[in-house]
């Protein structure tokens, strides 16, 4: 009951900034919403993409799943996720996309690690296909990386299931369509949860750069990247 009431006392406080007369931002999102950005993250409890980038309401169209994935566009790709991307494009025309990743995260440790199912999740999966989804970026880190660390693995598996998120959303054709056209812009966004940094990817020098240091060592400075 502590939590529920914690959480009643929040909206009160949400109701307070974003209805009162002062500042009624509703108001100006009664006729519907128009963000400038999708944003694919983590449901991870940590990972919160409008604390994380300070937006408000209107300010992005957030879809948020186990381990950031984007599924490839065939035909029994998962609708929940696809439909979401598809109305985020085609029907609210955002002109960016990003995929936001992070560290230690669980969905990708299952992947690296798989361990015993629970017996309820004997019963229907779902974890476990969902992240077969990302099983090209497992099998290539151990591959490629399998005389580095388990922690060093984790992180590239992380960084490069951002990367190949980044390349199933040019399967859906009118993503492609639109990047091509440069209507559409794609990000690859890593956040250090050890350090609290924020990382862009560079398709220019192809790696992960610093957009925002960590606060001890750059006091929030900003770093610009290359354009992904």
């Amino acid at each position: 009951m502590q939590d529920i009431e914690k959480f009643v006392r929040g909206f009160s406080r949400f109701q307070e900034q974003y209805f009162s007369e002062e500042h009624g931002v509703y108001e100006s999102l009664r006729g519907g919403q128009r963000p400038s950005t999708l944003l694919i993250g983590c449901c991870d409890s940590r990972v919160d993409p409008m604390l994380l980038t300070g937006s408000g309401p209107g300010d992005m169209f957030v879809i948020r799943n186990i381990a950031n994935l984007v599924p490839p566009c065939t035909p029994d790709a998962p609708p929940g996720v696809s439909s979401a991307i598809e109305f985020a494009i085609c029907n609210l025309e955002v002109v960016r996309v990003i995929v936001l990743g992070h560290a230690r995260c669980g969905g990708i440790r299952a992947l690296l690690t798989p361990q015993p199912l629970a017996p309820e999740q004997q019963e229907t999966g779902f974890v476990e296909r969902w992240m077969r989804i990302a099983e090209p970026v497992r099998v290539r880190v151990m591959r490629d990386l399998a005389h580095k660390s388990s922690d060093e693995r984790h992180k590239a598996c992380e960084q490069a299931s951002i990367l190949q998120s980044l390349d199933n959303l040019l399967t859906y054709p009118w993503v492609k369509r639109r990047v091509e056209e440069g209507k559409l812009v794609l990000h690859g966004w890593y956040f250090d949860i050890d350090s609290g940094a924020l990382m862009g990817y560079s398709a220019r020098q192809q790696q992960f750069l610093p957009m925002v240091c960590p606060i001890d060592a750059a006091k929030g400075r900003v770093v610009p990247v290359g354009t992904p």
